[in-house]
């Protein structure tokens, strides 16, 4: 199990600080909003780039924005690692997965709630991961969607009877408690905002949502 530390909860004002103190989870989930996908603003490529010297972790871009595949290469010089859109923003899916991978970046898919998981199955044989939202994107410290835990059964379904290698990613409403439901149900990554950030003992929320 790999943990994802997501900044949206951190603060703000001192964001190099705080993502020193959750350096020993694998990755750092960075959400960028635009206020048009989704009904909140975050941050651009500029925040990314001066975070990147500060930490040796995957960075995990998620887009939460329309037209993501304009902001791919600014983002991508920016320092991250790997870059997940929205299946609902993009056209040409394929596409998409595929300039990112030219790129030698990971690509991942995102769906929201509503969303179902055949709308992705016919590109779960090249993406690198899934992000399943298990609350409606735009806002940390929402309360977990259990609907959500059937879409990860289903991912993980699809993922060993064809031999897939995607990471099954959740995000949002993780805690302790809801990434043990998650683990069950067949993720690999947790994303955790407000349970670790609001927290003072990061490193010990981190290894509670490890497992």
């Amino acid at each position: 199990m790999r943990v994802a530390p997501s900044i949206l909860s951190a603060d703000f004002g001192r964001l190099k600080e705080e993502i020193l103190t959750v350096q020993e989870a694998e990755w750092l989930h960075i959400d960028v909003m635009d206020g048009h996908f989704v009904p909140n603003i975050t941050i651009g490529p500029l925040v990314v780039k001066a975070l990147r010297p500060h930490s040796k972790q995957v960075f995990d871009t998620h887009l939460m924005i329309s037209e993501p595949e304009k902001y791919f290469d600014p983002f991508i010089k920016a320092g991250s690692d790997q870059i997940t859109f929205h299946v609902e923003t993009v056209n040409d899916v394929d596409k998409a997965i595929d300039t990112l991978h030219k790129k030698n970046v990971k690509a991942g898919l995102s769906i929201k709630p509503a969303t179902p998981v055949s709308t992705i199955a016919p590109y779960l044989e090249k993406v690198d991961l899934v992000l399943v939202m298990s609350v409606e994107p735009g806002f940390g410290g929402q309360t977990f969607m259990p609907e959500s835990l059937e879409k990860m059964r289903a991912l993980k379904k699809i993922k060993d009877e064809k031999g897939y290698a995607f990471d099954i990613v959740v995000d949002g409403g993780i805690n302790d408690e809801t990434a043990k439901r998650c683990k069950e149900a067949g993720a690999d990554v947790m994303v955790a905002g407000s349970f670790i950030f609001k927290s003072k003992d990061r490193k010990a929320r981190i290894d509670e949502v490890r497992g």
